[in-house]
């Protein structure tokens, strides 16, 4: 930014010098000097390419010294001009814009990627927890300042993050960003209108999407849902709880505050979703082996059925429950491992495809 600014003050100051030379050869060449005439001699001068001079400066001493003056000033603004130039090509500007039109073509290879609008505290802190977990996302804010200053980050985590500088209530920009095939989308905007907007816009592009948008007005909670968000967050009721925790069970907030911030490994609790035909399919937790295989243990199920019942979800489930496609398990762990897991039952889907 600071060189484009250079460059733009040099080029401002080559215009003035360009427009005072054109004036002064025109005032004092006489009416025999036209404006082309001026224009030429005004280039010729500062360019310093040694033409022979096309207005007569012989015989006229006050346009003599006024050349000198040109050619004075005219070589010094040029040589800034040049030198601000070299450096505008060589610092890296158009490195940047290379390094951007690949960027943008790895967002549009991007499948199953989450998008972050907004890239204040509050979605600094979710595409950390992206950032950790392995997961692809996309980050689009108005503010490039704010998004170079996490890119260098000493840290290093989102020093390849893909990102958009733009408005992401656009719709255009969504579309760019690739929200009909994202996985889900993040909205962290600080108006809950623009929230809104975020949200229909990229409930209309794909209704498959997992939307969550921040919610300071919890009037408008209820606005969000129906427009298409699948949950909102307010940070002020988080914040609350968080309050109350510390003092109820300030162990269980430290044991979770550790796991989030181990930088050793990353602990986390996820969810791993059975598909269908998998191999895990018509076998029991005990014969899937959680723990001894993927060293993960098992919290609680979403939607599972045993002896004839449905339960949305259950804590603490025995090991003799069958799984089945669509099965949610909720497994705590590091993600090394959950991904793992995941991957494996993905390679069996495909076998079984195949």
């Amino acid at each position: 930014m600071e060189l484009r600014r250079q460059l733009r003050v040099a080029l401002f100051f080559l215009f003035i010098v360009l427009g005072v030379s054109v004036a002064g050869y025109r005032l004092l060449g006489g009416p025999s000097v036209s404006f082309l005439d001026a224009i030429y001699m005004a280039i010729v001068t500062l360019s310093s390419v040694g033409y022979t001079e096309i207005v007569d400066t012989a015989h006229n001493p006050g346009l003599r010294f006024f050349n000198m003056f040109v050619i004075i000033f005219g070589v010094m603004i040029m040589l800034y001009v040049f030198s601000v130039v070299t450096a505008f090509l060589v610092e890296g500007e158009i490195t940047n814009i290379f390094w951007r039109r690949k960027m943008l073509k790895r967002i549009s290879e991007l499948k199953d990627h989450y998008i972050v609008c907004g890239l204040g505290d509050t979605g600094r802190h979710a595409i950390e927890e992206l950032g950790r977990t392995k997961a692809s996302y996309v980050v689009v804010d108005t503010n490039e300042e704010h998004i170079k200053r996490i890119v260098n980050d000493e840290s290093g985590l989102h020093r390849e993050m893909l990102y958009v500088v733009g408005d992401a209530t656009d719709a255009d920009l969504l579309e760019n960003l690739g929200v009909d095939r994202a996985k889900g989308l993040i909205s962290t905007l600080a108006s809950d209108k623009e929230n809104l907007i975020i949200t229909v816009l990229a409930r209309q592009k794909n209704p498959d999407v997992r939307i969550v948008a921040r919610c300071i007005d919890q009037k408008f909670a209820d606005r969000l849902t129906k427009a298409g968000a699948d949950s909102t967050v307010s940070p002020n009721q988080i914040g609350g709880m968080r309050l109350a925790s510390e003092v109820l069970r300030p162990h269980v907030v430290n044991f979770l505050d550790l796991m989030l911030k181990d930088k050793n490994r990353t602990l986390r609790i996820e969810e791993i979703e059975i598909p269908e035909h998998s191999n895990w399919v018509g076998k029991r937790l005990v014969d899937v082996n959680l723990r001894g295989t993927y060293n993960l243990l098992t919290l609680a199920l979403k939607d599972a059925y045993h002896d004839g019942q449905r339960h949305g979800f259950w804590v603490n489930p025995p090991d003799i429950v069958t799984c089945h496609a669509g099965l949610v398990v909720i497994v705590l762990g590091d993600m090394k491992y959950i991904q793992n897991a995941r991957e494996h039952a993905a390679k069996l889907v495909h076998s079984a495809a195949g």
